[in-house]
């Protein structure tokens, strides 16, 4: 540990390449976990009706193994190296030469450079344990979200309590400044939930958007809860309005919140500190 302290670009190295084997598996994350939890609510529905849930192949996490969509080829080894098989085989599949997804490694990429950032920031650290862990989850969560319009309690809910577990030890915010700021990011945003209900009579957002700035809150304390307030909904709102005027988005399907708001926590988690001093240093 000490020779790795006394390293920084050999420990920001090793953990960028950590990284890449967490956003590989963040894209099973993102794509199983929404079916998985598909899956369930069918159990429970079927349950509620006197039924017996039908017979299904296990799906989880785990199994199966990765496969094309297209020709059911199964992904071997050699063509599961996170970034760069994706190069080797040119964004095809080796079998049928369907494309693959740029986002499969974008997101490896960015779960890399993220995981990179903190641990050059933080160096060998209980902080940057946690901010890895923070930064990991925000990621699946953004591109579930994107994906779905869901925001899974699975992961929002243990990534709230894990925030306060870290701020027992202050190691982000003191544990009154992270209690209130999970309280007060569920209730902000409930509080617009309710008033744009009452002022229109339909909802504007998920409950999931709720926890998730609750979580956030709970990690950096109620200080950065402005800043990732004003960040996700100033890019929030200038994406949307170019979405419906550039791409004729239609106005009647919801855009997600979660990508921004996510997106405002990792800006507030890495710079939030500096951007508010430099604010009220204006003011």
């Amino acid at each position: 540990m000490e020779w790795l302290h006394a390293q920084p670009a050999l420990f920001t190295g090793l953990v960028f390449l950590f990284g890449l084997l967490v956003g590989s598996f963040l894209n099973v994350v993102i794509h199983r976990l929404p079916r998985m939890m598909e899956a369930e609510w069918h159990a429970q529905c079927a349950e509620l009706r006197g039924e017996a849930p039908a017979a299904a192949a296990p799906f989880n996490l785990a199994v199966p193994r990765s496969a094309c969509p297209q020709c059911g080829h199964q992904i071997t080894a050699l063509e599961n190296i996170p970034l760069l098989s994706w190069l080797w085989l040119r964004g095809r599949c080796s079998s049928c030469r369907t494309p693959i997804s740029v986002r499969y490694p974008l997101v490896e990429l960015l779960t890399a450079l993220l995981s990179a950032a903190a641990a050059w920031k933080w160096g060998v650290s209980v902080q940057t344990v946690g901010a890895l862990l923070l930064i990991w989850t925000l990621v699946a969560l953004a591109f579930i979200d994107l994906d779905t319009t869901l925001l899974p309690d699975s992961l929002t809910l243990p990534l709230l309590w894990l925030g306060l577990l870290f701020n027992l030890g202050g190691y982000f915010a003191s544990l009154p400044e992270a209690v209130v700021g999970a309280m007060a990011g569920y209730l902000v945003l409930w509080s617009v939930y309710w008033l744009f209900k009452l002022a229109t009579g339909k909802e504007g957002m998920g409950y999931g958007d709720f926890k998730l700035l609750a979580a956030i809150g709970a990690w950096l304390g109620w200080q950065m809860l402005p800043v990732t307030l004003l960040l996700s909904s100033v890019v929030g709102a200038a994406i949307g309005i170019a979405m419906i005027v550039l791409v004729k988005h239609d106005r009647r399907v919801p855009i997600p919140f979660g990508p921004y708001l996510a997106g405002g926590g990792l800006v507030a988690l890495f710079f939030g500190a500096d951007l508010t001093h430099a604010y009220l240093g204006q003011l």
